[in-house]
This record gives structure tokens, C-alpha cells and sequence, in this order.
């Protein structure tokens, strides 16, 4: 599962069942901590519900679904075998075979058996159906809360993205248009300069966006991921003050490129879940 990163933890009748992610879009949840409400012995619990022809078929649809590089000559030789006396299968012998993504395993702490959140509540449902509506329903008040606060935070870099806008276009104001310029020509400078910011931190202009995606609305800094619009209100500041320093245009796209690219990366590897609530935040979190 390369490294997890720890978001939070489902909380359903008395047991605490741990969510991990990657990507913070695919979410994988212990079977190990759901398999703990029916037995003692977690992993005789997932090997018992592996070996089942249902469970099989489900995993491997999930698989043929997700995963370009499933092995469906190996899974199809599981499948004839499932349901059989006989027959035995576990989660590592399962990732080995037939190269499977849906299912991970993890040492070290917080260890054990993970799967997608697909399959995970596939196997809850296994386990207990009222166990799975348990685990359902704070698994969504998570998805909830997760989703209010990067709300909040994209709402929150996005006012603090048009203040630094205002001190960037008031160093254009006072260093680069001369009162000679036309009013189109003082335009298409400012015009300009927020282009050069959308290309160091967008990777195109504004009307590069407009074409290339003609089915949206508004503009490029409207469809801005968080960390984008926490790097482009970094970088209008870095860029006022190289204004100021008589920096020419070419010269500084250089070097807001290089940070907005370095920020970007760095921002990527933050768990927002580790970062310090505001105020209002914790007011909440109180209630």
C-alpha cells in the first residue's frame, strides 16, 4: 500500500477500526479491526471469508475493475476451486497470485489486513449487517467532517489568495506601468502578470485553461486544488517583492516556478488531519 498514512478511525458499537490512505481518494480499511467483532482471531475470520466462491467472484470483479494489472488466468483457477473443502486462501496468497491492489497487508503498528473501503464493507456486511450500518454510518460522518474542513480551508486559502492579489497588483501599480500607458495597456499588464503567476503555478495561462477545458465555468483559480491556491497566494507575495526589486518578468517566472514547484511537492506530503484546527474548529469539535 506504499506509505500509509494514518487518517482516522471508525468507531462502531465499542470497536475502533482504523482508515488508512495513500492518495487521501482511496481509503483502505482494517479487515482485521472489523473481523475482531466476530472472533478473537482476526485472521481466521478473513481467511474463512476469503475462501468463499462469493467472496471470490467480488474480489475479483473488483479487481478486473481497478486494476490493469490483474492476473485473470490465476484468479480463474481460484475461482474453480472456491467453496471446495479443500480449498484454503488468504490475503497474502491472494496479493501474491493474482497481483491484487483491493486487499493490502501492513506491519509494524497499527498492522494487520487492510482492504478498499469497497471491500471492506463487503466484508462487514459478511460479518454482521448490523455491524456494517454501524460502521457505515460513522465512516459518513467522517467523509462529512473531512469534507466541511477542506471546505473551509479551500474558502480560507481563496480570501487569502484575492488579499495577496491586491498587494501583487499594487506592486505592479506603483513599479511597472508607466502613466504614459493606456488604460488597454495598463490592463493588459496586469493581464500579464497574473498570467505569468498561472503559468508557474498552473502550468498555463488563462486562456490555455478556457481552451482546454471549454465545458467549465469561471476561471483557472476557481477550479484550484487547496494546495494550489496556498502556493499562488504564496507566490503573488514573492512576487510583488521581486517587483519591487526590479526584477524582470523572464527572471522571475524562473524563480516562482522553482518555489511554487517545490511548495506543491512539500504540501502533498501534509496530513491535514495533523494540522492545528482553528478556533472554530475546536469550538465545534467541543459541542
Amino acid at each position: 500500500m506504499g506509505k500509509a498514512i494514518r487518517k482516522d478511525t471508525i468507531h462502531a458499537k465499542g470497536f475502533d477500526i482504523g482508515i488508512y490512505t495513500t492518495d487521501y481518494e482511496n481509503e483502505f480499511i482494517s479487515l482485521t479491526d472489523i473481523a475482531k467483532y466476530k472472533s478473537s482471531d482476526p485472521n481466521d475470520v478473513i481467511r474463512n471469508w476469503m475462501r468463499g466462491r462469493e467472496t471470490l467472484e467480488f474480489l475479483g470483479l473488483w479487481e478486473q475493475l481497478h486494476n490493469p494489472n490483474f492476473k485473470p488466468v490465476e484468479f480463474d483457477g481460484f475461482r474453480k476451486e472456491a467453496g471446495l473443502n479443500a480449498f484454503t486462501m488468504s490475503p497474502t496468497k491472494w496479493i501474491e497470485s493474482v497481483n491484487a491492489i483491493g486487499i493490502v497487508t501492513k506491519a509494524g503498528r497499527y498492522g494487520g489486513t487492510y482492504a478498499h473501503s469497497d471491500i471492506a464493507l463487503e466484508f462487514a456486511s459478511w460479518i454482521s449487517a448490523e455491524f456494517k450500518l454501524y460502521i457505515m454510518k460513522d465512516y459518513q460522518r467522517l467523509r462529512r467532517d473531512e469534507s466541511s474542513r477542506l471546505s473551509l480551508a479551500w474558502n480560507l486559502n481563496r480570501e487569502i489568495a484575492k488579499l495577496n492579489y491586491r498587494i501583487h497588483t499594487d506592486a505592479i501599480k506603483d513599479n511597472l506601468i508607466p502613466p504614459v500607458l493606456t488604460q488597454e495597456q495598463i490592463s493588459y499588464r496586469y493581464a500579464s502578470e497574473a498570467d505569468m503567476l498561472n503559468v508557474a503555478v498552473f502550468g498555463m495561462t488563462a486562456k490555455q485553461w478556457c481552451e482546454n477545458t471549454p465545458d467549465k465555468k469561471g476561471n483557472i483559480r476557481d477550479h484550484a486544488n487547496l494546495n494550489q491556491l496556498l502556493v499562488l497566494a504564496n507566490m503573488e507575495s514573492y512576487n510583488a517583492i521581486l517587483i519591487e526589486q526590479g526584477m524582470e518578468m523572464s527572471e522571475r517566472l524562473v524563480l516562482i516556478r522553482q518555489h511554487a514547484v517545490k511548495q506543491i511537492q512539500t504540501l502533498a506530503q501534509v496530513n491535514i488531519d495533523n494540522l492545528p484546527k482553528i478556533a472554530g474548529e475546536r469550538k465545534s469539535a467541543s459541542v
